[in-house]
């Protein structure tokens, strides 16, 4: 008996020790690189979609697809056009399937009174043709972080709340109808958050008489985050839930920080993916909280699960040329809807960008991509001269920019900051013709730019002047590198050809 009661102890200690072993795994590539936070995943088919926040870039919430959850293509948005209650904040999207039907629940600000609430969505497709059906939850000063689950035939909707409130946040839950549609019945708390360190993001599952539900704690954004994900169990759905003992099961590790908010999705061989977001720890809020994977892993301890991080390729991540050679602008490009409503055409080789810069706006408008890296240049051709400013940004919102542009026959090179306009140097333009310039992000970080013309050598210009562009960040969401135009609406840029080229 005492023989057998060692081999007990043993293979006991034996699995703690593995658990060890799996929480302390990392990776050191992203899912989906660049800005994707808050992502939800679902499989349709032979393909897997996710979509992720988009927070203030229009087009709203981006949607990519994988046959093989390494390799994801952008291939369109939730949104084309705002719902006409939002005004913005659009995060959190989650994906969920029901009666033939694909449902996006999400996260904007109401129009009417700014306050943060759950809209809904849903199409016949998981990555187009989406109607909108307005807000679903609005609770209090805040319903964020929607998430559906289907508890034997009965839909609940689960959402964050109290997050603006002087009291603990919550993690709440409703009855939802069989269409997907409407909530009902009595508000009841899941799950309530004593030791106010925060708590969202939040995903369910079941497993052997238990609902293991898995959230995030901490502060999920910013140089300052403190995320991580956590899960709590209970015999009944609506609780009461037990914390595991070892949480936190997905924390920060030696090469990404503030890992969090995900949802799960079946692989073909059975097993179980977390998709959520981090920081890269190299190229931190430059390159926001980037998309990534980690694989579920049951019976670790008595029942309980663990996340193990996957190690992932930088599939979307890879350097861009973009000619304009067809009619249609290419999906990646997003700009700030809420301080300009630019007018786009290309064809021929040829971009056209003009618009209303709305009052307030220091920066103008901003054509812009995802970055994937903390140090790149971006390359563009202006192909016209008038009093409007043409050229390159780095973008970070309307009050935060730095960038180069041609205005009529000179060079500028400019900063916004605190809603501050800076003109920092200007270079005269010799002679007719295009002109090519050049923004390049050095280490520090720093900005520095350039010009040239058909057959000379880059010049760059003012070299002493350096600026740190630790300003541009926003706490929920990285700047973002593009083309850029400041003038009247009846003046537009004309642009040939855009390079991304990470370093």
């Amino acid at each position: 008996m005492r023989r057998y009661k060692n081999l007990l102890f043993l293979a006991g200690s034996i699995c703690m020790q593995l658990c060890n072993l799996l929480h302390a795994q990392t990776n050191s590539g992203a899912l989906i690189a660049g800005d994707f936070a808050d992502p939800s995943i679902i499989k349709a088919k032979d393909a897997y979609y996710a979509t992720g926040t988009s927070s203030e870039w229009a087009p709203h919430f981006p949607i990519y697809t994988s046959k093989d959850l390494q390799n994801w293509k952008l291939t369109g948005y939730v949104f084309d056009k705002a719902p006409e209650w939002t005004t913005g904040s659009f995060w959190a999207p989650e994906y969920y399937f029901y009666n033939n039907t694909y449902y996006v629940y999400y996260t904007a600000r109401r129009k009417s009174d700014r306050v943060s609430c759950i809209g809904v969505a849903t199409s016949q497709y998981p990555d187009k043709g989406f109607k909108d059906h307005g807000v679903i939850v609005s609770y209090g000063k805040e319903a964020i972080d929607g998430f559906v689950y289907n508890d034997s035939g009965q839909l609940y909707m689960t959402f964050k709340a109290y997050g603006l409130d002087d009291r603990p946040i919550e993690i709440l839950g409703c009855r939802l109808s069989a269409d997907g549609l409407t909530t009902g019945g009595e508000v009841f708390s899941l799950l309530k958050d004593n030791n106010r360190m925060g708590m969202e993001g939040q995903s369910i599952l079941k497993k052997d008489g238990y609902y293991y539900l898995f959230y995030s704690a901490g502060s999920c954004c910013g140089n300052g985050c403190s995320y991580n994900v956590r899960v709590a169990r209970s015999k009944h759905f609506k609780g009461p839930y037990e914390d595991y003992s070892r949480n936190p099961i997905l924390q920060t590790n030696e090469v990404w920080k503030c890992p969090g908010h995900g949802t799960f999705v079946e692989q073909q061989d059975g097993k179980q993916v977390y998709i959520h977001h981090a920081y890269n720890k190299e190229s931190n809020v430059f390159t926001g909280r980037e998309g990534m994977l980690a694989e579920l892993v049951w019976s670790c301890d008595n029942g309980w699960p663990s996340l193990v991080s996957r190690q992932n390729r930088h599939s979307s991540g890879s350097n861009m040329q973009t000619s304009f050679t067809e009619k249609k602008i290419a999906g990646h490009w997003q700009w700030d809807f809420r301080h300009a409503t630019p007018v786009i055409s290309q064809e021929n080789g040829r971009l056209s960008l003009s618009g209303t810069i709305k009052e307030g706006n220091s920066a103008g408008i901003a054509l812009t991509v995802r970055p994937v890296s903390r140090l790149f240049e971006i390359i563009t051709t202006v192909e016209n001269r008038n009093a409007a400013l043409k050229g390159l940004v780095f973008y970070g919102d309307a009050n935060a920019a730095i960038g180069i542009g041609t205005v009529n026959d000179n060079i500028e090179y400019w900063m916004v900051r605190d809603n501050k306009r800076t003109v920092l140097a200007t270079q005269k333009i010799s002679g007719s013709g295009t002109v090519q310039l050049k923004l390049a992000i050095k280490p520090g970080p720093a900005c520095e730019v350039f010009y040239k013309y058909k057959g000379t050598a880059w010049q760059q210009i003012a070299p002493e002047i350096k600026p740190g562009i630790g300003f541009l960040p926003q706490w929920d969401r990285s700047p973002r590198p593009g083309l850029h135009f400041k003038g009247s609406p009846n003046e537009q840029a004309v642009f040939s050809g855009f390079e991304l080229i990470n370093r």
